[in-house]
């Protein structure tokens, strides 16, 4: 059972909407060749969705380029996968929904070409995004993990990493797309999400002159595995080591704290009123996963 995930963080400036995606295929081909052994490459949000230089972001243009997951763009992707025997993360499509929404929303695609996971993004950056809001926290099965999915502004809403930690993920992620100066903060957010929920945290965003680049991967304690010093287009390589999950949460992060072990058996739940809910300690662990081993 491997004990570690191969990934690529691709921080490269978004494709123009329209571009064949035989142009994306060779675009993949070539962050394998510089790292052979990757089994996970992950691209910005809305990857293949830039609307001209300067990226004007158009709701026209986004509302036009929009499909329903079973069309021809997210086949087309299904092909790379398959053809190329990697697990795909394309970024996020504008995705157009059962009712006429626009979702934008994160796909994983199996080496075998499989649909193996989609998210829509539940916080659509607002004023400014024409998106229409997800209702459902996903994970996919990657190789031997559960990887969570999350866009963006997501991160801002410490609820959604927990959600997805509780839900068994120890990856989360973060497809970016951010312009604004507030890059700077996202660090700040993503280490943090990876501390409090001792998880991999793996936010790429788009690089310049689009994006403000400054992708990072950070481990379960919140160390900086890998970090783009700025806005060039460049890829993070790393070899998640999972076991870590279960090292860090057994023996705490920093050797002491174990947020995940914080309850007692029979121990009266905590009520959240800003949430209409509570944390329940009957419910409080993640979902069980078999502990790994480097041996």
């Amino acid at each position: 059972m491997p004990s570690t995930l191969p990934l690529v963080a691709v921080q490269a400036p978004p494709r123009l909407i329209g571009d064949p995606l035989a142009d994306f295929a060779s675009e993949v081909s070539t962050v394998l060749a510089a790292h052979p052994t990757a089994r996970l490459v992950v691209f910005p949000e809305l990857h293949l969705f830039g609307d001209g230089s300067p990226d004007l972001q158009r709701t026209a243009a986004l509302q036009a380029a929009a499909e329903p997951l079973h069309g021809p763009r997210v086949e087309g992707l299904r092909e790379i996968a398959r053809d190329l025997g990697i697990w795909l993360v394309p970024g996020s499509v504008c995705e157009r929904g059962p009712a006429g929404e626009l979702f934008n929303t994160e796909l994983v695609i199996a080496p075998d070409g499989e649909l193996a996971g989609t998210y829509r993004k539940i916080f659509p950056w607002r004023p400014h995004e024409p998106y229409d809001p997800g209702t459902e926290f996903n994970t996919a099965d990657v190789e031997d993990t559960t990887v969570g999915l999350n866009i963006c502004y997501d991160a801002w809403y410490p609820e959604t990493t927990r959600q997805l930690a509780w839900m068994g993920a120890e990856v989360i992620l973060n497809v970016v797309k951010t312009t604004t100066a507030d890059r700077a903060q996202e660090l700040v957010l993503a280490r943090a999400n990876a501390i409090v929920n001792q998880v991999f945290m793996v936010s790429v965003n788009c690089a310049g002159p689009v994006g403000k680049g400054r992708s990072i991967i950070v481990g379960p304690e919140g160390e900086v595995l890998a970090e783009a010093a700025g806005a060039a287009p460049e890829l993070l390589f790393t070899e998640l080591d999972l076991t870590a999950i279960d090292r860090v949460r057994t023996n705490g992060t920093a050797g002491v704290n174990r947020m995940w072990s914080q309850f007692a058996p029979g121990e009266a739940p905590i009520h959240l009123p800003v949430y209409d809910g509570r944390i329940d300690p009957a419910s409080w662990t993640p979902t069980h996963r078999t502990p790994r081993s480097n041996a």
